[in-house]
This record gives C-alpha cells, structure tokens and sequence, in this order.
C-alpha cells in the first residue's frame, strides 16, 4: 500500500472508532462482578451501573459470575468483544491471580484495558469473641502457642482475604490453617458462629457485627485509621510495620478496546461518582472514593500484582 494509501486508510479507521464512541452504547452493557451477590462490591457496582444507565439511557446490568479466584469472571470478559458491551469489576484477586495461578487461560495484565480505580477501603483482622485476645500482640502470641491449629476464613483461594492474611503471618512468623470459602458470605457466618477462629474481611460488612460484639476487631490493614472504627490500630502501629493491603475495586475492558471508547467510559463514570448519591452511599460504607485515570489505574495495577507476586513467593500460597 502506498503511503497515501496508508493514510488514508489510518484516517477512515480512526473515523469510524470516533463515531462508535459518539455512538456508544446502542444496547445493554454489563458488567462482569466476579464474586457472589451480595458480596462487598456488588452494591457499589450495582449504584454505579443504575447511573451510568441513567448518562446512557441504555440498560447497565451486573452480571455475577463467583469462582476459582475471581478467574471465572475475569476470563469471561478477557475473551469478549472489546467493543465496550462487556466491562469486569476488578479487584486486588485479579491482581493477585496474575502470579497466584500457574496455568490461566488470559493474561491478568495485558488482556485488559484499565478504565478507573474506583474506590478502596481497609481489611480488619477480626477474631470470634472466643478467642481470648483484645490486641495484635495478643494475637500473634495465641497464634505461635498454636502453631497450625488456629485457623481463618477466606472468601476462596487468592483472594485479598486470602493474602491479606498470608503477609501477616509472614511477616510475624505465625502458622495459621487456611480455610477457602466459595464467596464472604459463608466464610463471615462460619466466623460469627465460631467454626473459624479469625479473618481479615474488608471494613464496610463487619462494622455492624463488631459493634453488636459478635466479633472482636483487632486492627486494620490500612496506612491510617479506619474512620469506621477509629478506634482501631492499625497493623503497622500494632507492631508490625510496613504492613498495608487494600480492598480494592476498579473498572476494565478487554484488551484492543478503543481509545476513545476507554476515556467516553472514564469521564462518565467520574460523573456517576460525583453525584451526592454515590458519595454518600460511599461514606456511608466507608470506602474511600478514587477516581483514578485509566494511566494512574494501569500504574497501580500493576504495582498490585508485583506487590503480591513477593508475597507469593514469600509465603507460598498456593490456589489449592
């Protein structure tokens, strides 16, 4: 082809991605919630979904599709059209599936496109109230005098739950029994009623079991406070420093998604989450609101999945 040629035709291709964009959407656009109903970011992505129905006048629906790691979902979207009609629900188990899982069928970085971190909020080390300790230090100590026989909750292998979990004791030298769950749901009533022991949920769906003393909170997993229970050390300043995870939640695209459709995306999901609605719906809840763009959301990305590559390694989890 000749450079004209060439030109021509880079011309006539960007114009017809312009005009999709214009376009987008003409039909229902879902999006893929990796995890349970229910679960703690299936509410804000159902929020969010009713507003960007609302900016497009087309139907948002979330889809849950739970398992295997948050990989189910994951690999559904990595093999959609990159079209703008099928977006995933990313989280830090997608970040950790990059290196957790020995044999995906995508790859956790390059086949999606980030769109926006939306949101993130602390995990709290919470103990059934029969476990006889009030602090971190008490904690450990229990632990270490039981090496193997205390055992914790998860919401499934790889999940933050999972790692959050795995770093402490790495980086304290305790030796706690891993018990997956398929999802937070069942993993939360087996802890109220004692078949656990101990877990490290996110913040937002415990605060109402902490204060109605059905479970002990002992500290927190982020860099500050939680406002939600401020009175609550966080790990670092119970003794363990360096210690920080989040729970994380963030918007996706397959790869080869357009340009232009990623950023019409991106600023209409600022909009949603500018409204009063969504914000107070996220300080009711307690996640911090993020807005990131989709270069500040790739960044972050992949310094998720390198950060929990180490622990990992460190630690050897497996996905068993």
């Amino acid at each position: 082809m000749k450079p004209r040629s060439r030109i021509a035709a880079l011309a006539l291709a960007l114009a017809a991605i312009a005009a999709h964009a214009q376009d987008y959407p003409n039909h229902p656009v879902r999006i893929v919630v990796p995890f349970s109903p229910g679960g703690a970011v299936d509410g804000p992505t159902r929020l969010i979904a009713e507003g960007l129905r609302r900016r497009w006048g087309q139907s948002v629906y979330v889809e849950n599709r739970p398992g295997a790691g948050a990989t189910i979902g994951a690999d559904i979207v990595a093999k959609s059209p990159p079209d703008g009609y099928t977006l995933l629900l990313a989280s830090q188990t997608n970040a950790i599936s990059a290196t957790l899982y020995d044999n995906l069928a995508y790859d956790a970085i390059e086949d999606f496109v980030p769109i926006s971190l939306i949101g993130r909020e602390p995990g709290v080390l919470v103990v059934n109230p029969s476990v006889p300790v009030k602090t971190l230090p008490e904690f450990i100590a229990y632990v270490k005098q039981r090496p193997g026989e205390v055992d914790y909750a998860s919401s499934g292998n790889g999940s933050g739950q999972h790692l959050f979990m795995a770093m402490l004791a790495s980086m304290t030298g305790m030796q706690l029994s891993h018990v997956p769950y398929k999802g937070s749901a069942q993993a939360t009533t087996d802890l109220l009623a004692g078949q656990v022991k101990a877990s490290i949920p996110g913040v937002t769906g415990m605060v109402g079991h902490i204060k109605a003393g059905r479970l002990r909170a002992i500290a927190v997993t982020g860099s500050t406070r939680s406002p939600q229970l401020p009175g609550v050390p966080t790990i670092a300043e119970s003794g363990v420093p360096g210690y920080e995870a989040y729970v994380w939640m963030g918007l996706m695209a397959p790869k080869n998604t357009p340009p232009s459709l990623i950023n019409k995306i991106y600023r209409d999901l600022m909009e949603v989450l500018a409204t009063g609605e969504v914000k107070a719906y996220f300080d009711t809840v307690g996640i911090e609101l993020v807005g990131s763009t989709p270069a500040e959301f790739a960044a972050f990305y992949r310094a998720e999945r390198d950060q929990w590559a180490r622990v990992i390694r460190e630690t050897g989890a497996k996905a068993e």
